[in-house]
């Protein structure tokens, strides 16, 4: 079993640095370097960076990118501007979600998909199934390592590795310029976190350059390394879906809360479906929700009304380590589903109280 755990290309520079390393979505990965909860705050109110080598990258191409990019993703990826990224998901052919991704618009003629590690075959053989029209795909995802500098100093603290003017790079755009001396990287404001920051692309071979010119950069901004264990903590106190957890084969994205990302002014994998259930409205919905009563909500509890009646299910539960309480999303019926909602989740057998919010789950000041 070891040998089919995959390394990401720094895997022995974490090691190095102390971080604990599991295996996750097929690779080993950093889980944590000291613990969740500063690792968490570091991120929150400093600059952290986490090592995510382990997500999928397709190139599409040529002069049928576009139409293969509108056949199975589901916002419309026609409105996109050249250095723009779009948050998306390719929905399957039976209600549900074979991933959500992020579509970067490089040119007319070529694209950028961003996938989740644990779905990199799963996700290549389904744009292949569709690409009758011959676009030309590239996979490259072991080509390139991926570099999450999040939280409020991030720009700060490594603009000096760039002459790129990191401050206007907006929300969901990005450009391709020089990082640390290493051409043509991708420089992308995005991230998973909430707090700010930039996801950088870079070829393998410059990984640890960049790595460590980083850290050099960051140093005095008390710029630390984080594990995936934070990164959990960070995008619940948002509400981000976490595939496998909040979104699977089977939740649609219309129950997700993703109604924003499918637009009906194109046709798609399965859109006459949802489309109809649109208009039928769904059964449940993914909702937030904050304990009021002490308890960590876990995914797979049950959540309950005050009778005690099943309405649904945790689909991914924490301790909140900005807010010091139990957070979570989960599926209810829709009539639970409204803000201010009170539900119950099963912790142990007991009933515990909770509210549902609406999301973000952390309300930034």
């Amino acid at each position: 079993m070891e040998d089919q755990i995959k390394k990401i290309q720094l895997n022995d520079l974490h090691l190095a640095i102390g971080g604990k390393m599991v295996p996750f979505a097929g690779y080993n990965m950093p889980v944590r370097y000291s613990s969740d909860k500063e690792e968490h705050l570091c991120v929150r109110n400093g600059v952290g960076v986490f090592d995510v080598s382990h997500m999928g990258e397709f190139m599409v191409e040529g002069p049928e990118a576009l139409n293969l990019i509108q056949k199975v993703t589901s916002n419309d990826a026609s409105k996109l501007i050249n250095g723009q990224a779009q948050y998306s998901c390719f929905p399957n052919e039976t209600g549900g979600i074979v991933d959500d991704l992020i579509v970067y618009k490089f040119e007319d003629q070529k694209y950028m998909l961003v996938v989740n590690a644990s779905n990199i075959e799963k996700d290549w053989a389904w744009v292949n199934k569709f690409n009758t029209m011959g676009a030309k795909l590239t996979n490259i995802s072991d080509e390139i390592s991926l570099f999450a500098v999040q939280g409020p100093k991030a720009i700060e603290a490594v603009q000096a590795l760039t002459p790129v003017n990191l401050s206007e790079v907006k929300f969901y755009h990005f450009t391709v310029g020089e990082f640390a001396g290493v051409k043509d990287v991708i420089i992308s404001g995005t991230g998973y976190t909430g707090a700010g920051g930039f996801e950088i692309y870079v070829k393998n071979e410059d990984a640890e350059h960049v790595w460590k010119a980083i850290f050099e950069a960051g140093k005095d901004f008390d710029i630390k390394p984080i594990g995936l264990g934070a990164r959990d903590t960070l995008r619940l106190e948002m509400g981000y879906c976490l595939y496998g957890n909040d979104i699977t084969d089977t939740t649609s994205p219309l129950e997700a809360g993703l109604g924003w990302i499918t637009k009906f002014t194109k046709e798609f994998t399965n859109s006459e479906a949802l489309k109809a259930q649109k208009e039928a409205g769904v059964s449940r919905k993914l909702v937030g929700f904050v304990m009021q009563e002490r308890g960590i909500p876990r995914g797979h509890y049950p959540i309950v009304d005050a009778d005690g009646e099943t309405i649904g299910e945790v689909t991914s539960g924490t301790q909140s380590p900005s807010m010091e309480v139990g957070i979570g999303l989960g599926y209810v019926k829709t009539e639970f589903a409204k803000p201010g909602t009170e539900i119950f989740i099963q912790v142990r057998n007991k009933n515990l109280k909770a509210l549902v919010e609406k999301l973000p789950l952390l309300k930034t000041q």
